[in-house]
């Protein structure tokens, strides 16, 4: 069809949008999501996986879950572990080295890697000598390309001027600050007490350190948060001049975290405000000469994500967007992923079935998924819009043999309403997300979500609303 100009939608028809596509739906880390994962996949298709995945010439992906707090925020969503003894946290690392090895030995050799991350939990909780002794673990079974992407997660509360220098030394040239918000009256209903001077002196700390890239991570969306405090918080990140921020969503979801249920509803934002905020968000950075980076990153104009972007190579994982991708990605440590050969594979998520599956030489999975054709398709369309808002028909045709319009059929045309909308355009070859449709791109997305549409409806949503 030929594609006639859609006018942008003003901000008060993209909030009178919203009643229509704000409803539970996938963050699409995965495709497909891990709503779909189950037992069946266990230790032994996962070592089939890894054989497999040992005779591909590409570099690895790993990333290390560390997943120790002091505290437990009321607001987190991430699998976290409240150490309640020190022995804890340093016998978990006894435990990532077994399974380390574990995993090295079946991929004698593929030891290469180009993106490393530590997340959390919180990494920096760790000593600069136990963080020393993971990172040689780690060195000793894989190597780390030229330019490979190292990346940490960090609390400034708790990371010290030591730790810093140690990660640098090290080789760690990506560090992630968290943040979420400044404002006093957010830091008490969150249970996250965060001094915004010690925020900055931290990231000052990192610049004269010398990190190459400095992400900030704000949350909208949390309670008693308002636009005029958002903004606020906006000014003074955009102020430091980080080289990328992320600005989440927060998801309410006490049903699937119980540490949220101490937060009151009453106290959340409604949905108009909490569109209202990230209308700030966007437009704060976007003044400020930041590119907005997939459906909730901003990064300025030189930053490699930017780049990528514009040249439509961006790609993401469960570690973030990057322009690393690497056809194998590892996870260690409970709870952590891993996207080998075409198949997802999870690590238990309790400690203790995590640490008997090592004791006893066997390698903690506890559930996955293998991928079939199909899933793949839809991977590919799914992450290119995600990542680069924009997919050429004849990319996907020529990888997968396939004539897009025929086997897309359906969900082109349940596009048609959202291009009326003006949040995608439709020309005969390709599909382009608008700047309002980035808003939306999980809707989007959702459209081509086979898993999705085979659900029966009703029950209690698995997922965050999409916006």
């Amino acid at each position: 069809m030929n594609e006639s100009p859609v006018p942008t939608p003003d901000r008060e028809t993209l909030l009178d949008l919203l009643r229509l596509y704000d409803r539970p739906g996938p963050r699409y880390t995965s495709y497909p999501t891990a709503v779909e994962f189950d037992e069946s996949y266990g230790e032994a298709e996962y070592l089939r996986r890894l054989e497999a995945a040992d005779g591909a010439p590409e570099p690895l992906s790993v990333y290390f879950h560390l997943p120790f707090c002091r505290q437990r925020c009321t607001f987190c969503g991430c699998h976290v572990v409240i150490a309640k003894e020190s022995e804890t946290p340093h016998r978990y690392l006894d435990l990532l080295r077994k399974e380390v090895d574990l995993v090295a030995a079946r991929l004698p050799n593929r030891r290469a890697v180009n993106q490393l991350h530590w997340g959390g939990g919180t990494p920096t909780s760790y000593a600069p000598a136990e963080m020393r002794e993971l990172w040689t673990a780690i060195t000793g079974a894989f190597d780390l390309v030229d330019g490979a992407e190292v990346a940490i997660e960090t609390d400034p509360r708790v990371t010290t001027p030591e730790q810093l220098a140690l990660l640098r030394e090290l080789g760690f040239n990506r560090i992630s600050m968290g943040v979420q918000d400044f404002t006093t009256e957010v830091q008490e209903a969150i249970g996250r007490r965060q001094g915004r001077e010690e925020t900055v002196a931290q990231f000052r700390a990192c610049r004269e350190i010398g990190f190459p890239s400095i992400n900030v991570d704000l949350v909208y969306g949390l309670p008693r948060q308002t636009v005029a405090t958002f903004r606020e918080n906006l000014r003074d990140v955009a102020a430091l001049r980080p080289d990328r921020v992320a600005v989440y969503s927060f998801a309410h979801v006490p049903w699937i975290r119980p540490n949220q249920r101490r937060i009151d509803p009453e106290t959340l934002p409604d949905a108009e405000t909490k569109l209202r905020l990230f209308f700030e968000a966007r437009d704060a950075f976007l003044r400020a000469g930041y590119r907005q980076i997939g459906m909730d990153h901003f990064a300025v104009p030189e930053d490699e994500l930017a780049v990528a972007q514009a040249e439509a190579r961006l790609h993401r994982n469960f570690m973030g967007y990057t322009v690393m991708p690497a056809a194998d990605q590892i996870g260690f440590g409970i709870s952590a992923i891993g996207d080998v050969r075409g198949s997802f594979a999870q690590n238990a998520k309790k400690l203790s079935v995590y640490e008997a599956a090592l004791s006893g030489d066997r390698l903690p999975i506890e559930k996955g998924y293998v991928l079939d054709r199909d899933d793949e398709i839809r991977r590919a369309v799914i992450l290119a819009l995600m990542c680069n808002f924009r997919l050429a028909h004849a990319e996907i045709e020529r990888r997968f043999e396939i004539r897009f319009a025929d086997y897309f059929a359906r969900e082109l045309a349940e596009l048609e309403e959202p291009r009326r909308h003006g949040f995608v355009r439709l020309p005969d070859d390709r599909i382009e997300v608008t700047d309002s449709g980035r808003l939306f791109v999980r809707n989007l997305c959702m459209v081509f979500d086979r898993h999705l549409r085979e659900k029966s409806p009703g029950g209690r949503p698995v997922f965050s609303r999409t916006v």
